[in-house]
């Protein structure tokens, strides 16, 4: 089990360090997914941050690649926040029977499409509330990704550069 974790780890890392694009390209594409990750919109996050890197010209890859934000493990917390934020600036009220019943279902792993359902079902406040907090969110967290990812790869395609350059004088000297 272990030596089939490490080779897929090691697999997932060779992918992404071949990811082709510019630094910048792939940077706003992750930080589109970033955003778009963000948001509480499960199943549609992926399309919604492709369309964003379509539009904003970034990589679509590394724009899905950073949906992955957006996990079973932090869906909880996700969701709360994004309804606690948006009701805090609708003046809202913090809890209610329905953001109760939400959040039950996100906790016990509900389909994705269950809790879309549950909070469309919600009304227009409710589904207001979960999007402006999402937004939030997703303002504050992808112009950090940005930075950071394109810092990352730039580097990584320094590197990548830099190797090909001493490939090529190790092949002249052959």
């Amino acid at each position: 089990m272990a030596m089939n974790f490490n080779r897929q780890m090691k697999y997932y890392y060779l992918r992404f360090i071949r990811l082709r694009g510019k630094p910048n390209e792939l940077a706003l594409g992750m930080a589109l997914g970033v955003f778009a990750g963000m948001m509480p919109i499960l199943p549609f996050q992926t399309a919604f941050a492709v369309s964003l890197a379509l539009l904003f010209k970034g990589s679509k890859i590394t724009a899905a690649l950073g949906t992955w934000i957006s996990n079973p493990l932090n869906w909880y917390f996700q969701y709360y926040y994004s309804y606690k934020l948006g009701a805090l600036l609708l003046g809202l009220p913090k809890d209610n029977k329905v953001f109760s019943s939400i959040m039950t279902a996100v906790r016990s792993g509900e389909e994705s499409m269950v809790i879309a359902g549950k909070v469309i079902g919600a009304g227009g406040t409710m589904i207001a509330a979960f999007l402006l907090g999402g937004m939030l969110m997703g303002i504050v967290a992808a112009p950090l990704a940005y930075y950071i990812f394109l810092r990352l790869f730039t580097y990584i395609s320094l590197w990548r550069d830099a190797r090909k350059e001493r490939r090529k004088w190790s092949m002249a000297d052959h």
